[in-house]
């Protein structure tokens, strides 16, 4: 099994080079949007890396003056993976449109990249050049010292970007580990940890951990406000001002992500978790009238929680969200009226709680009824609750007192469960 990691480092530029880097930026750009057109030219949309590369490369090569070989099949890559995604999109029912690339951006692989200890040498459309890396000191705690200067881990490409004046290499690095875990075996054997998203709190796990949404609103607020006050302006200064607050507030929300995925990982590895199991994200927003932004952050959050978990062996994976804020996770009894927002009571056993953590524990059960195959051997999965372990027969097993609890699963007032 592969662990990947990314490592962003900043790079040291000087005028000259900063110019060639520009010119490739927008070489690389050019072409990806070249291969993406062709690709929708006729009835269907071309997504085959194989035909695009038959049909565009000569073109593109031809038309840009020789652009490196090597990054004019990366930019047709990204051009086919985005030609991917609107075709899946489409099959779900989903709009989409054409894509277009407009984010300052390099792909480099072993072709067109040589990394070393403290310096990296790229393809530009003139030649290579030679950057140096701003790094932080090798014994600091950080990803540089982690993934970078590691020898377990081996670098694999990097993508380069530009942004505020700034150059910054994002290194992507990869080890092979052991799987000691076979995927029938986490089945078997494994304990559950199920995850509801919302917009009053971000996130809530079966354990009983919940991560408000207060600072994420305060902060899309915030930004939603400083763009409205600039986009009254109507100036070209206040135009490029937008797209700064844009860029300060992805990178703000990106760092508030990557610290709740490590605390949902963490808390699946301390209570012994080997399934990290999410309602599905493909409706959310009408599932939970989330806004643009949240189904952002969802996405992003899953994504992280997915690669971060992967190094301890933990499967991250998706259920039917369907009726599990509606469904008792004590009975079974499924109602509209048992969720009045963020209370849950059920109309049948009287089973009360908060109405998240409930369908935190339902998105658990959701995974063990999908996944179960019977007591014939190994022992039978179960989700992880704050108190204990509930398993798919609506058997319950205490935590021994030692046993860490849920942060707020009791502070609203609820019973516990």
């Amino acid at each position: 099994m592969e662990v990947r990691r990314t490592v962003p480092v900043a790079l040291d530029v000087d005028s000259d080079d900063a110019a060639l880097l520009e010119d490739t930026v927008d070489t690389f750009l050019w072409s990806a949007q070249y291969v993406v057109d062709h690709a929708f030219q006729g009835e269907y949309v071309t997504t085959s890396k194989t035909t695009l590369d038959e049909e565009t490369y000569d073109d593109v090569r031809e038309k840009t003056g020789g652009f490196n070989g090597g990054l004019v099949q990366a930019a047709r890559n990204k051009a086919a993976e985005a030609c991917k995604s609107v075709v899946a999109r489409w099959k779900n029912g989903k709009k989409a449109s054409k894509p277009t690339f407009t984010s300052p951006h390099i792909v480099y692989d072993h072709r067109t990249a040589t990394f070393h200890d403290d310096y990296v040498s790229l393809a530009t459309t003139e030649g290579r050049i030679e950057a140096d890396y701003v790094l932080p000191a090798e014994d600091s705690d950080t990803p540089h010292s982690e993934y970078l200067f590691s020898d377990e881990y081996e670098t694999t490409g990097a993508e380069l970007h530009y942004r505020d004046g700034d150059w910054v290499l994002h290194i992507h690095c990869k080890k092979d580990v052991e799987c000691n875990t076979s995927e029938k075996a986490t089945l078997e054997n494994g304990t559950v940890l199920g995850v509801d998203l919302g917009v009053n709190n971000l996130a809530v796990t079966s354990t009983g951990t919940f991560w408000m949404g207060d600072e994420f609103d305060h902060w899309r607020r915030e930004y939603e406000k400083r763009r409205g006050s600039l986009q009254q302006c109507g100036t070209r200064w206040a135009h490029q001002n937008i797209q700064s607050v844009g860029r300060k507030e992805k990178g703000r929300f990106k760092q508030m992500l990557h610290r709740i995925s490590n605390e949902l990982v963490a808390e699946a590895r301390e209570n012994e978790c080997s399934v990290i199991a999410f309602e599905n994200l493909t409706d959310i927003r009408e599932q939970t009238g989330a806004s643009w932004g949240h189904k952002w952050a969802f996405d992003r959050l899953y994504d992280y929680v997915e690669y971060k978990a992967e190094e301890y062996d933990i499967v991250v994976t998706q259920v039917d969200p369907e009726n599990t804020s509606r469904r008792c996770s004590h009975c079974g009894f499924t109602h509209p009226d048992n969720r009045d927002n963020e209370a849950f009571e059920c109309l049948k056993c009287g089973y009360e709680n908060h109405a998240d953590y409930n369908a935190a524990k339902n998105i658990g059960l959701r995974y063990l009824r999908r996944n179960q195959t019977g007591g014939d051997g190994g022992a039978p999965l179960g989700v992880r609750l704050n108190s204990g372990t509930l398993n798919v027969n609506g058997g319950y097993s205490p935590a021994e007192e030692s046993a860490r609890t849920g942060v707020h699963a009791e502070s609203h007032g609820f019973s516990r469960g």
